[in-house]
This record gives C-alpha cells, sequence and structure tokens, in this order.
C-alpha cells in the first residue's frame, strides 16, 4: 500500500519531529496553529493556500499509512490522549480524543454530519450568533463535503448497524444513512486504528498534505506550554519537546513567534493552554461550559453473529429521539451504533471475573447501540468546566445532574427496546448492578428501577466541545463568530471548543465548516486580500 504522507517527506515536505532535536530552537512564521486536527488541518491548508508561512505545532507524533496496522494495544497509545482512558475529575466519563498528526480525524469512525438546523437556530436566538444561519453555513459545510469526499455510505450496513435498522422499523422510528468522510473505502471496521489502506479522508491525508505541499512546517511530538502576551498581543508560543515516548520532557525548549496565532488543540486542551498562559478572562467564562455528548450504551446477545468488528463502524443512525422534543426542554438523544474490538469492548463492559469472561466469550454475538445526549439547551444543561492539575495537565469536571439521568434512564428504555426488536435473545445496560433482561417487558421493569448515578451507570463520550464559546460580545464568549478573541487582538481559535453548546450530531464537519469560513476571513485579514472564494 502507498504511503502518500512518506512520499510527500522525501519530496521534501518541511517536518520536524521534536523528539530528535539535540538544541533549543526558535521559530518564526506568519501564523502559528497549534494542534492538527479538524480545525488545525483546514486552517493550515487555507492560510498557506494565501501564501502564509504557517507553521503547524502537535502535540502527538507523526504516524502514517505504513503505520497503522489494526492493532489496538498499539493503536491507543500512540494515537489518543491518554492512552485513550482520559477521564473526567470524577472518573465517571471515559473520553476519547485523538493525539497525532490529524489529531481525532485520524482515529475518528468517519461520521459526518452537518450541524443540525434546530442548532444552528438556537445559537442565533440564544447566543446572539446572527450570522451563522443555515443558508450562511451551508457553502462551507459544501465546500468541505466536496473536499473531504463526504457522502452517504452506498455500501449495505454491517449486522452491527442493521441491528440497529430492523428493530426501529419493526417499531416505527425513523433511521437513515450516515454520510463518511471516504474514498475507495476497503470496509475493514477499523477505523479507529487509523486507516492503513488511505480511504479516510481525514487531515492527514488531506488538508495537511495540501499545507506542507505549499511550504507549511509541520512540528510533532511538541507540547505547547505557554503564550507569551504583551501590550493586548501574543507575542511567542514556549513549547516543550517531547521524548520518543511522546510523554515526557526531553529538556529541549522551543520557541515560536508569528504576527498571529491559531489555536486548535480541541475542547479540552485549547481552554488549559489558554488557562496555563493566564490568558485575560475579564468576565470569568474560560473553561466554562464546556459539553460533551455524554453517551450511554446498551448491549445485546443475539443468536446469529454480529462481527461487530468488522464492515463500516457508523452507518445508520437516527434523530427520532432528538426531533420529537422541544430543543431547549428534556434532554434528547441521538441513537448510533459503535464498532467493537476486544480491547475497548472489555474495558467498557461492565461486570468483573467469571461474569465479564462468559460476556466477552460472546464477543461475536454482541451487538451494541449507543445513546448520544444533547447537552447545553436546557436550563439545568450547563455541561462542564475544563480547570487545571497541578502540573498544568488539563482535568475537565462535569457533573452529570437529575436532568441529564432523566434522558439517560429514557435513552436506555429506547435502545432495549429496539434491540428485542431486532431479535436480541438478552439486553444489558452498560452498568455495574444491572445482571440483563430476556425479554422487553422484563427490561422496561428492571430499567424503570435501575440506580443511575456516576460510577453505576457507565458513560463514555468521543466529542468534546465548548470552553471557549463564541458570543456577540465579550460578556457571552471568549471569542467573536469569526473566532477571533474579544482581548487578544491576534489570537484565533479554530476548533470545537468554539460551540456555545454541544451539537447534537458527530462534529468533525460541524468543524470543518465553520474553520474554513474562519480561516479563509483571517486569510483575507492577514493578506489585505479579498476574501478567497470557497475552497
Amino acid at each position: 500500500m502507498r504511503d502518500p504522507f512518506r512520499e510527500g517527506l522525501a519530496a521534501g515536505w518541511k517536518h520536524v519531529d521534536a523528539s530528535e532535536l539535540a538544541d533549543d530552537l526558535q521559530f518564526e512564521g506568519d501564523v502559528v496553529i497549534v494542534g492538527s486536527g479538524a480545525g488545525g488541518g483546514v486552517t493550515a491548508e487555507i492560510l498557506a493556500a494565501a501564501g502564509l508561512r504557517v507553521i503547524l505545532v502537535e502535540e502527538g507524533p507523526l504516524r502514517t499509512t505504513r503505520d497503522f496496522n489494526m492493532r489496538e494495544a498499539e493503536a491507543y497509545p500512540d494515537l489518543y490522549q491518554e492512552s485513550a482512558a482520559r477521564k473526567t475529575a470524577d472518573k465517571a466519563i471515559n473520553i476519547l480524543q485523538g493525539r497525532c498528526v490529524g489529531g481525532s480525524t485520524t482515529v475518528n469512525w468517519t461520521s459526518s454530519f452537518r450541524t443540525p438546523p434546530s442548532t444552528l437556530n438556537w445559537w442565533q436566538t440564544a447566543h446572539g450568533l446572527k450570522r451563522l444561519s443555515v443558508d450562511a453555513m451551508a457553502p462551507w459545510f459544501a465546500a468541505m463535503e466536496q473536499r473531504l469526499h463526504v457522502g452517504l455510505w452506498p455500501i449495505p450496513p454491517n449486522e452491527n448497524n442493521a441491528a440497529l435498522a430492523r428493530g426501529a422499523a419493526k417499531l416505527g422510528i425513523p433511521v437513515a444513512v450516515i454520510p463518511r468522510n471516504v474514498k475507495m473505502c476497503w470496509n475493514l471496521g477499523y477505523c479507529g486504528m487509523g486507516c492503513p489502506t488511505n480511504a479516510k479522508q481525514s487531515m492527514l491525508m488531506t488538508t495537511i498534505p495540501g499545507a506542507l505541499s505549499r511550504g507549511a512546517t509541520l512540528i510533532s511530538r511538541l507540547r505547547a506550554e505557554r503564550l507569551e502576551f504583551s501590550g493586548g498581543k501574543v507575542v511567542a508560543l514556549n513549547a516543550v519537546a517531547l521524548k520518543p515516548d511522546g510523554l515526557h520532557p526531553s529538556g529541549v525548549r522551543v520557541g515560536l513567534r508569528a504576527r498571529h496565532f491559531v489555536l486548535a488543540g480541541g475542547a479540552v486542551n485549547t481552554p488549559a493552554l489558554l488557562l496555563r498562559s493566564k490568558a485575560t478572562d475579564p468576565h470569568g467564562l474560560l473553561g466554562k461550559r464546556t459539553f460533551l455528548h455524554p453517551t450511554l450504551i446498551s448491549s445485546g446477545l443475539f443468536d446469529k453473529p454480529i462481527r461487530a468488528y468488522a464492515g463500516a463502524p457508523q452507518s445508520v443512525y437516527s434523530d427520532h429521539f432528538l426531533e420529537q422534543a422541544a430543543v431547549d426542554g428534556p434532554l434528547g438523544f441521538k441513537l448510533e451504533v459503535p464498532p467493537l474490538h476486544p480491547v475497548l469492548f472489555s474495558t467498557t463492559l461492565q461486570g468483573w471475573g467469571e461474569a465479564h469472561a462468559r460476556l466477552m466469550r460472546e464477543f461475536a454475538h454482541s451487538q451494541t447501540v449507543l445513546a448520544l445526549v444533547r447537552d447545553g439547551f436546557h436550563p439545568d444543561s450547563r455541561g462542564g468546566q475544563v480547570r487545571l492539575r497541578d502540573d498544568g495537565s488539563p482535568l475537565l469536571d462535569y457533573p452529570l445532574n437529575a436532568t441529564f439521568w432523566e434522558a439517560a434512564r429514557r435513552a436506555l428504555l429506547a435502545m432495549a427496546e429496539i434491540q428485542f426488536a431486532a431479535g436480541a435473545r438478552w439486553v444489558t445496560p452498560v452498568h455495574e448492578t444491572a445482571s440483563g433482561y430476556t425479554s422487553w417487558a422484563e427490561a422496561r421493569r428492571g430499567l424503570a428501577e435501575l440506580p443511575l448515578a456516576p460510577l453505576r451507570c457507565r458513560v463514555v463520550s468521543a466529542h468534546v466541545m465548548g470552553g471557549c464559546a463564541m458570543g456577540d460580545a465579550p460578556a457571552r464568549g471568549v471569542v467573536d463568530d469569526d473566532g477571533r478573541h474579544f482581548q487578544i487582538e491576534n489570537l484565533s481559535v479554530h476548533d470545537g471548543s468554539l460551540f456555545p453548546t454541544s451539537i447534537g450530531a458527530n462534529p468533525q464537519l460541524s468543524i470543518y465548516g465553520l474553520v474554513a469560513r474562519n480561516a479563509s476571513l483571517l486569510a483575507a485579514a492577514l493578506t489585505g486580500k479579498p476574501k478567497p472564494a470557497i475552497l
């Protein structure tokens, strides 16, 4: 299999692996971008195409096609934040986030939804973001869909997804096909470990090569430590090189100077960098209203093999339980299914000892449904807060209150009913004290009485948003709707931390579209040229 990124490096792309540096260094460019995921990758290509000297900083390693071997034991520590075990402060929510060149786009499951109209409309009315209408954003989403080959998955779903579709159809619950950012996909099902066939159109395959081919510089294994400020502007980024293990500082320090700085490290790391830097925060908003899609899990066993590890990981979804209630009413949820691989499955599944081993022996017959709860619209749905540990590393506090647990119970009931309708012989919520159910009637009774609380009911998430939210005025946001910091003249935020609420859908395309808009505006401002045509 060709490795296009390695071919580009051989042809002269500029890449510095900071773990190989022996001496302190200084870099200077027009723009320094911190983070190479959805926001950083799109920004790098647009600014480099405008003729600006771009430096792209990534804390994680550079891994490319030939490194992706479909082995969980290697992928999670190498490609994810905290070895795919990042948790909230109370350990109640496990968070999957990428930490490599391309960020989460390198390891996500390719689901590509536009920001739902209900979310954009809410942002306009509740948060004053008048310019981010459905019509205004549509061309940007369309441009990024074309750039990243986003389209409806045309192949029949694997049995894991088909069970969701089959059970929902029997209950009259509408489902639809998920758009995916793939090209000539081999349908392997190991997207979460990096694509070994060049099919996933992540930042690693698209915008970062686009930026490097236009002269940008990529620095990997470099941890952004602090921004320096003077006169209401950023004057430098101080960073530390990491050892080859990608975790511990090597002792080498790197300074970066630029006309403009863009933060795109994701909606935990970006607020944390600003907090470490003691960035001005006159209204106390930094790190506040950080949102997940807190996700519930329902696991079922079927007589026929499911083999949820093979085939497109997510290709069927239902928004029925989002659309049937008011946006700011009881929390709605989106239904999807995850791929199942032994390490992630075993470490998420409840139980221990023989009970856990018995479930693992049924691995090939296991089917799982996820309910992604839409947070941030209800008055009692305030999300969490990013703060710093004593060593300066980020930590997300995310209390789960009664408003969430009410939605969680509805979600567990809905998923169990669908799984039994699809033919499951046994269904259980992923909950430490649930013994599982053999019929829908039994599940309905049991779930109605099941005690729901942190660390008893398993909650996970792969979507982090907010913490540097957009607003229509400094008292209501850290940045404006162009992503420009209200108080710091030459600082922008271009990642999911911009969002004032959760999205109600997998957020990668929302980031792509909004950042494409804002990076284009930034390119025009920095070059003095008219805003470039939409991609």
